[in-house]
């Protein structure tokens, strides 16, 4: 079974840090290119940051920039987002997703995990 797990969501306060994680079962990740997404009360789901197979990667959020980090380790078959300097308005579900390229759009995605809370607040 083809199967994304994120893992590494909680509660954090503003300034803080969290890393999130994204494994694969089923599959290796190593010819797909990996999203995270975000979605946030009431809003629609937000490209984020994405990673290509050949490892350079592209924002999807300019309010990201200098702050979120994506990398892989195709060893682990796994994706990290690496938040950093986080505020109120980065909260809510992020999800990853294996596509063939990077798009900033869902229907360029065909698997997506379940997704993780973020919740930053103080």
């Amino acid at each position: 079974q083809l199967q994304l797990v994120e893992s590494g969501g909680g509660l954090v306060q503003p300034g803080g840090s969290l890393r999130l994680s994204c494994a694969a079962s089923g599959f290796t990740l190593d010819y797909y290119a990996i999203g995270w997404f975000r979605q946030a009360p009431g809003k629609g789901r937000e490209g984020v940051s994405c990673i290509r197979s050949g490892g350079s990667s592209i924002n999807l959020a300019d309010s990201v920039k200098g702050r979120f980090t994506i990398s892989r380790d195709n060893a682990k078959n796994t994706v990290y987002l690496q938040m950093n300097s986080l505020k109120p308005e980065d909260t809510g579900i992020y999800y990853c997703a294996a596509g063939r390229g990077c798009s900033g759009y869902v229907p360029g995605y065909s698997y997506w995990g379940q997704g993780t809370q973020v919740t930053v607040s103080s």
